[in-house]
């Protein structure tokens, strides 16, 4: 996994000021936010204007609100250690194989199955 913007370094970058559309494109288009954020940007704020009145921009609105949300989540400090932990899990539990209706598998690593009982 390729990981850019502010994950390329170990040092934990000031956060973006994302006040304005332009901002929030800079950002998009700099490797900031997920895969084609910046083409979906582009084509859910044409969706959201094209719905608008000039008295209620509150689809526009709402827009900006998710891709700033999404810029802030890929900014986070944690963000390239929570992607790494999920493939990592998952990893395990395509080669672990599932017994039962259901398969938790908890901190120790073990299935927890509906019908047996949890060793103590």
């Amino acid at each position: 996994m390729t990981v850019r913007g502010p994950h390329a370094e170990n040092s934990l970058p000031a956060p973006l000021p994302l006040r304005t559309v332009g901002d929030l494109r800079a950002a998009l288009w700099s490797g900031y936010g997920f895969t084609d954020d910046q083409v979906s940007f582009e084509a859910d704020l044409q969706r959201a204007l094209e719905v608008s009145s000039e008295a209620d921009l509150s689809a526009v609105a709402s827009v900006i609100v998710e891709y700033r949300g999404r810029i802030r989540l890929r900014q986070g400090a944690d963000f390239g250690t929570a992607v790494q932990e999920g493939i990592d899990l998952m990893g395990r539990l395509k080669r672990k194989p599932l017994s039962g209706d259901w398969c938790h598998v908890g901190e120790d690593d073990q299935a927890d199955h509906p019908h047996q009982e949890r060793p103590a």
